[in-house]
């Protein structure tokens, strides 16, 4: 599954019109701080994150990528993110402000752009990316005081205010940039992944097991969970219960897990 675009059973891509990016913490066998650079076998220890893209409309976690807190895995979450989607933009991008998504969405949707010879001595111009002009990514500033988050702003880093203003607008979700749905999912795979807890005696000893007990939480809770504000009233007026997966239009009915685990895969690449 972490590695299979889709499968030969499930249309694709997912109805995701809006984005939201997050880092949740954990880490495996001992903190970052006990981890020493010397000694090759911490090397899969310490603090490791995980990269998450989430569908705030459909509850749905698009794309994971866990592993160290960095600007490749950054990018590569953004970048499985736009393959998992089919390269459709986005109406509304919103990440908290860890610098590097700016040039990892800006390296997946931008345009590139080769400045023309000038006919001059020396080396020509490289190629840049620019934003498109339907490309709208906001940040979230947080203030806090005394480790409470008192103020929240909205940052616009592509786009203008207008277009955000309009992303807001059409959203079936967002009133407001912000990465709370992304959050609220964080908690919810904590309660799945007793690794996760913040402070426990269940985290990871092993990378390798914590890598697929990761996969295995956030993925298989796409089809396996009904989300209770997904739920829809059916024409007999008894509530339908719908998980992410359904609501997204990736499935009809909600997975066992037995399901889930033994359905053969063919990856796309």
């Amino acid at each position: 599954m972490p590695g299979a675009c889709m499968t030969n059973w499930s249309p694709f891509p997912p109805r995701t019109r809006e984005a939201q990016f997050d880092e949740k913490w954990a880490f495996v066998a001992k903190k970052e701080k006990r981890c020493s650079p010397d000694e090759p076998a911490d090397a899969r220890k310490g603090d490791h994150w995980d990269h998450v893209a989430f569908d705030p409309e459909h509850r749905l976690v698009v794309a994971v990528v866990p592993g160290k807190r960095t600007a490749g895995n950054v990018g590569s979450l953004v970048r499985e993110f736009r393959r998992r989607t089919g390269g459709r933009m986005m109406g509304l991008i919103t990440t908290d402000e860890y610098a590097p998504y700016r040039e990892a969405i800006l390296g997946a949707y931008g345009e590139v752009v080769t400045p023309p010879r000038t006919g001059r001595p020396g080396r020509p111009r490289k190629p840049y990316r620019v934003p498109p002009g339907g490309l709208v990514y906001a940040t979230v500033h947080k203030t806090r005081r005394r480790g409470r988050v008192v103020e929240v702003e909205m940052r616009t880093v592509f786009g203008t205010a207008e277009q955000v203003a309009g992303a807001l607008a059409r959203s079936a979700v967002s009133r407001s940039v912000n990465t709370s749905f992304v959050e609220r999912q964080n908690g919810t795979d904590r309660n799945c992944n007793a690794r996760k807890v913040r402070k426990t005696y269940c985290f990871s000893k092993d990378w390798e097991v914590h890598q697929a007990v990761t996969y295995f939480t956030l993925y298989s809770y796409n089809f396996c969970w009904p989300v209770r504000t997904l739920g829809v009233r059916g024409e007999d007026g008894r509530w339908r219960r719908r998980t992410p997966a359904m609501a997204a239009g990736l499935t009809d009915h909600v997975w066992s897990i037995s399901e889930w685990l033994t359905l053969p895969a063919v990856q796309r690449k």
